[in-house]
């Protein structure tokens, strides 16, 4: 039973699941969009929401945090255009739109994206 469990495996290891979270969230800091799985991406909206909110309050334990799962471009970028874009933000950083499945093997495709 999976009473109170909260996540998704995407039947990877713990590792594999970090690894493939922080690729997509690097992904969707620097181009603002991208295309993936719906799962993923509401996975993906938990994991980039709590990174945004940590680089608006420009802090060295911030900065020290967010450069354990991110390159120092990513980082940049969160910290200068993000966490001021964001500063009167309560939350609510990205949008999930969904769109036709894949053609391939049919999966729920969404496309997620940063607020204006």
């Amino acid at each position: 039973m999976r009473h109170r469990k909260k996540g998704r495996k995407f039947t990877k290891s713990k590792d594999q699941r970090r690894a493939l979270l922080r690729s997509l969230s690097s992904s969707l800091i620097l181009k603002e969009k991208i295309t993936t799985t719906e799962a993923k991406a509401k996975e993906l909206k938990s994991f980039v929401e709590k990174s945004i909110t940590r680089a608006k309050k420009d802090t060295v334990a911030n900065r020290r945090l967010l450069i354990k799962d991110f390159s120092n471009k990513v980082v940049k970028k969160m910290f200068q255009e993000l966490g001021s874009r964001y500063k009167s933000r309560a939350g609510g950083y990205t949008r999930i739109t969904k769109i036709s499945p894949r053609k391939s093997d049919g999966a729920r495709m969404a496309v997620i994206e940063l607020m204006k």
